[in-house]
């Protein structure tokens, strides 16, 4: 049985989907044929081709393509320009999150916790500084140890922990739920924000360096504080798009490297590369954060920022990416902690489906169900 598809919606899930036309080919090889109106799918060709593009099958029978908006304030920009239209990884990755974050309100309510009194207590005029300090003293966000710690993978998780005892859901992830094949980029998006008094979530783009993620993490606590939700490309560069993004920016920077610390430690006479590389040991952030520490400081000008981080840019876009480490450890940080320990007990205890829980997180397998459920101590 063939079907009548107009070549414009078979063009715009191509288009949409972001994936090379040779690809598609390579899988379809009449889609030139059908977008010329020159032969026509089969209902199983259509749905086959609806899974390759992530489309939802029933938009083939619009009358035209839909206008799909990013359900959340959208702050990412290219050249200075917003960007308008989202890749079906990131919608699928925030209505992913929106389903998580409604189900642990739910609940947050039933459990009787009370709304956390920090989100939404700041505005865009609020004091940069004073806004970082009362962050870090929330969160026990102590320099002294991120210092002594070893790594930035570890910096990072103790990072994540402090945000998540404080009642944020952090999530990590390179990828669409649990789908190995569909890779998230982080020159489409880096993190966003979900804003709830009860139910706060942060998403970080795990595509991208351990490093960067800590900026990105800054950045989106930022939002939390400002009980703004948002989409963002954030990169710690001398000014955002706008003012929430210019401002979240300052606060993350100020967050991760004290403007008053730096500059007790920051040897102006000193190789700026090398520099560079030493402060980002020190305070276990990406040397971007540093250069705009270093600018902050009056150690780099305005184009010698510019230089240097454009130069920095290119060298970060050539390394190599780690991948990796054990899946229930990886899982638990795809998830949130603090959502997926609340899941696995209430469906322990029968209060949720398993199949609700294993929609939520990700797997069909009861059997890792249970090894999840071992691994968080829930399970003897």
């Amino acid at each position: 049985m063939h079907v009548d598809v107009s070549p414009e919606l078979l063009r715009w899930a191509r288009e949409r989907s972001m994936i090379e036309r040779d690809v598609l080919e390579g899988r379809f090889p009449k889609l030139r044929a059908w977008e010329a109106l020159e032969a026509k799918p089969t209902l199983r060709q259509l749905e086959d081709f609806a899974r390759a593009t992530h489309t939802p099958v029933g938009y083939f029978f619009l009358p035209q393509p839909p206008e799909e908006r990013v359900p959340i304030p959208d702050f990412r920009t290219s050249g200075g320009s917003l960007l308008r239209r989202p890749s079906p990884d990131l919608l699928d990755t925030i209505y992913l999150c929106q389903q998580r974050q409604e189900w642990y309100r739910d609940f947050a309510r039933i459990s009787g916790a009370r709304p956390l009194g920090f989100v939404g207590s700041a505005t865009v005029d609020a004091n940069v500084v004073a806004t970082a300090v009362q962050i870090r003293n929330v969160l026990h966000f102590d320099l002294e140890e991120r210092r002594a710690i070893p790594s930035w993978t570890e910096a990072l998780r103790r990072f994540i922990d402090l945000a998540d005892a404080t009642g944020v859901m952090v999530m990590v992830s390179g990828v669409v739920g649990s789908n190995n094949h569909r890779r998230l980029d982080p020159d489409e998006f880096r993190g966003f924000t979900l804003a709830d008094v009860q139910a706060p979530l942060v998403f970080i783009n795990g595509s991208d360096s351990k490093a960067a993620q800590m900026f990105t993490l800054a950045h989106e606590l930022a939002h939390v504080w400002l009980g703004q939700s948002g989409v963002s490309d954030e990169r710690p560069s001398v000014a955002g798009a706008n003012d929430v993004e210019r401002w979240c920016n300052e606060v993350a920077a100020e967050l991760l490297v004290p403007l008053d610390v730096l500059l007790r430690d920051y040897d102006r006479g000193a190789d700026v590369a090398a520099e560079m590389q030493r402060l980002a040991r020190r305070f276990k952030v990406s040397t971007l954060v540093i250069l705009r520490r270093m600018s902050d400081a009056g150690g780099l000008t305005r184009d010698e920022l510019r230089q240097y981080y454009d130069a920095e840019l290119q060298r970060l876009a050539k390394l190599p990416q780690a991948s990796g480490g054990n899946f229930y450890l990886t899982l638990g940080a795809r998830t949130s902690k603090r959502f997926t320990r609340a899941l696995v007990a209430t469906t322990l205890e029968g209060r949720s489906s398993y199949t609700e829980a294993l929609r939520l997180l990700g797997f069909k397998r009861m059997a890792t169900f249970r090894e999840l459920g071992q691994s968080l101590g829930l399970v003897v």
